[in-house]
């Protein structure tokens, strides 16, 4: 019974990276980084929910909250982009009361294998859940700031858009590339290149903000996407990157 998803899993997964770095590519508010965008959404919803699914059943707890704070982040940048500007809903509060569990948990598993001899839990050390935990309960933060605001604006709107979805690509290439090392030919193992893609969606996720954040590059297209005639076309697309 387990086969089939984890074939889901995989295709997804692959998928997943492709279209994200597609996404990524592609000029920002295009067709074509629309279209990709979808892609990757969908696959990485499904490479989440089959990847906690099947760490469930083998008693993983650390890869199936990691399946879950993935699917948290792409829906939640999905959201952010298919709204307007100051618009909320009850899927928010549902999405925080997700990202504190969670975190919550993470954190828990942190300080549990902080104790342990090895420092470490299934192979994941302490700093790793650490880590993770960190930016769920950050995640829960930005998302009670939009609540109590009422909304996001403008330019944190792109920004609350990019990350998570840059994170969740992380996710993505961190569990393929360092994860799943046995995929690869021994001698590509031992050059530690395998780091690099690993690695490389937290680099763009840290020049992106720091270009729609701390320059005017996108304050044109965030005053556009506000508009309405905007959030008709995008909606009409569905999933927007």
């Amino acid at each position: 019974m387990r086969l089939p998803i984890l074939v889901l899993h995989i295709c997804a997964g692959m998928l997943g990276l492709l279209s994200g770095a597609a996404t990524i590519s592609f000029r920002k508010a295009s067709r074509q980084h629309i279209l990709a965008g979808n892609v990757f959404v969908i696959s990485m919803m499904g490479m989440s929910t089959a990847g906690a699914y099947l760490a469930f059943m083998k008693h993983q707890m650390n890869n199936v909250f990691g399946g879950v704070l993935a699917f948290y982040l792409v829906t939640t940048a999905w959201a952010t982009a298919r709204r307007r500007d100051g618009e909320t809903g009850i899927f928010d509060w549902g999405a925080l009361l997700v990202a504190l569990a969670v975190g919550g948990s993470i954190v828990t598993y942190g300080f549990e294998a902080a104790k342990r001899p090895t420092h470490s839990i299934g192979g994941v050390p302490a700093g790793m859940f650490f880590f993770l935990g960190s930016v769920a309960l950050l995640s829960a933060a930005g998302d009670v700031r939009m609540l109590v605001r009422g909304g996001v604006f403008g330019v944190r709107r792109i920004a609350r858009h990019l990350w998570r979805m840059c994170f969740s690509l992380f996710i993505a290439t961190g569990s393929f590339f360092l994860g799943q090392q046995q995929v690869f030919p021994h001698w590509l193992r031992k050059t530690n290149v395998l780091f690099i893609p690993a690695i490389l969606p937290l680099i763009l996720l840290i020049f992106w903000l720091s270009r729609v954040l701390f320059t005017d590059a996108f304050k044109r297209t965030a005053s556009r996407y506000g508009t309405h005639e905007d959030r008709t076309a995008l909606r009409e697309q569905s999933l927007p990157g």
